[in-house]
């Protein structure tokens, strides 16, 4: 169905759609984590340095975040991060 509406795997309309998908669940795994440890946007925003309307930004749409504010995100939840990054030979 994915391939019908959006394009096979492989296209740039795909792969937008992909990357965009996994921003998101970064967001919602992020927002998950706060909820689980009882804290407010407001109170891991004073964790981590920020406003509660930068939790909010990084909660609902991670491609505005720095990259060392998501870090510093998970290390004030008390999350493990792991990155797998795969690289296509040309």
């Amino acid at each position: 169905m994915i391939d019908k509406h959006i394009g096979v795997q492989g296209t740039e309309k795909r792969e937008a759609f992909e990357n965009e998908l996994r921003i998101d669940l970064l967001g919602e795994a992020i927002k998950q984590a706060r909820k689980q440890r009882n804290l407010t946007q407001e109170q891991l925003g004073e964790l981590v340095g920020v406003q509660k309307a930068q939790i909010s930004k990084i909660e609902n749409s991670v491609k505005n975040a720095r990259f060392e504010t998501i870090l510093k995100v998970f290390d004030a939840l008390g999350a493990k991060v792991n990155f797998h990054v795969d690289l296509e030979l040309k």
